[in-house]
């Protein structure tokens, strides 16, 4: 059964905590796809991803750039799996018909919108309602991450 964590940003945005995940995600051997709300955010986090540390390096890729298969981190507004993941990012408040089909599915929601907040509440629910495994992490004052609950 997929494990879903759900991840509460308060401190960070998603922008500075998606590469961390995703860094952590490669490091494990393991293939993600990010699931972002328009072609707009997808691009903005592929911008993101080439520049956020210079020190640091995240082979990904989108339907612009094609060869999915041969992207580690498959950057998309539509609910597929090209590259073969089995990681599932869901940011913008964004559902996926096929959680079921990974391993583990992060759902990163923005802790200062209220309207987010609710949102991953009901969908909180429908996960449990349905068997999922979760898991509630939040932000530590330092920046790290605490399971909750």
């Amino acid at each position: 059964m997929t494990a879903i964590a759900f991840y509460h940003l308060q401190r960070w945005p998603l922008e500075r905590a998606l590469p961390k995940l995703l860094e952590k995600t490669m490091a494990a051997g393991k293939r993600a796809v990010v699931l972002g709300g328009s072609t707009e955010r997808v691009e903005s986090l592929t911008n993101l991803l080439w520049t956020y540390d210079p020190a640091s390096w995240l082979p990904h890729g989108t339907a612009r750039d094609g060869r999915a298969e041969d992207q580690p981190v498959w950057l998309a507004t539509e609910d597929e799996n090209p590259n073969g993941a089995t990681f599932l990012f869901l940011t913008d408040g964004v559902a996926s018909e096929r959680v079921g089909d990974y391993e583990r599915c992060f759902e990163l929601f923005d802790g200062n919108d209220q309207a987010a907040v609710a949102a991953a509440r009901d969908r909180w629910k429908a996960y449990k309602e349905s068997g999922f495994d979760l898991a509630y992490w939040q932000q530590t004052e330092r920046g790290g991450w605490e399971q909750k609950g």
